[in-house]
């Protein structure tokens, strides 16, 4: 873990000034193994699926459908698709662990409870994430630091120490504004729902559109007073977000 940690703080050094491009670029030239990055296809995500698809880089985009989504994420998935000439493989969840927890909770059940909304995440996505990532030597994905209070500690290179892989945030500088206009600019296909108020995007049952003056991620798990809300994707054994030890200083 300790070569891992290293690694993560060299390219916090070398990467940190560059752009996101040359970051992902960077990566794929740094790191030996299986690269993954993992979609949802929001718009952060949109424009890493870019940058990773023009530059032909060798990294495998998996996406993770927990049978919840929008039909609108299904379409832009095939959109996606065509507009860059890639498969984008899926991961499903295991069909027992979801048919338990709807034995145990109720097909809603998620509603009833943080803990039961955490299971339900549990069976539907996390699972799946652990079988996506299984032997990958980096995870790329498009958290911004500026999404969330939860996610303001995110740094470009982090260590997953259950999975004993880099992960790698090349937007995590980036504030919304700038991916628009990057999304814009390069023409990135991207889900009709963000124009609506849904800015951030999960499970259609768990997502709705967000008011005015309402944080980016407002509308995941709504009814929940939780301040830090995730569903387990970026947390650690301890429920929260995995992170390495703040990076020498990089001169100007």
């Amino acid at each position: 873990m300790e070569a891992l940690s290293h690694q993560a703080e060299e390219m916090i050094v070398s990467f940190g000034t560059a752009d996101a491009a040359a970051r992902l670029a960077g990566l794929c030239e740094t790191i030996d193994g299986r690269l993954v990055f993992t979609t949802s296809f929001g718009l952060e995500d949109q424009v890493v699926t870019h940058l990773i698809a023009t530059q032909r880089l060798p990294v495998e985009i998996v996406t993770l459908d927990t049978g919840r989504l929008f039909p609108e994420v299904h379409a832009l998935w095939a959109k996606t698709e065509a507009r860059y000439g890639l498969a984008i493989k899926p991961f499903y969840p295991r069909h027992d662990e979801v048919e338990g927890f709807v034995r145990e909770h109720g097909i809603n059940g998620f509603y009833g409870s943080i803990a039961a909304r955490k299971a339900c995440c549990g069976a539907r996505k996390v699972e799946p994430l652990g079988r996506a990532l299984e032997g990958a030597a980096a995870w790329i994905t498009g958290l911004r630091a500026d999404q969330s209070a939860a996610r303001g500690g995110v740094a470009l290179a982090e260590i997953d120490a259950e999975r004993s892989l880099v992960k790698f945030n090349p937007l995590l500088d980036w504030n919304r504004e700038q991916a628009l206009a990057f999304a814009r600019a390069n023409e990135v296909p991207l889900n009709p729902l963000h124009a609506q108020g849904f800015l951030s995007i999960g499970c259609q049952p768990c997502t709705r559109a967000i008011r005015p003056g309402e944080p980016e991620r407002a509308g995941r798990w709504w009814w929940e007073e939780e301040a830090a809300k995730e569903c387990g994707l970026h947390l650690g054994p301890d429920g929260r977000l995995v992170r390495v030890k703040p990076a020498p200083e990089v001169a100007a």
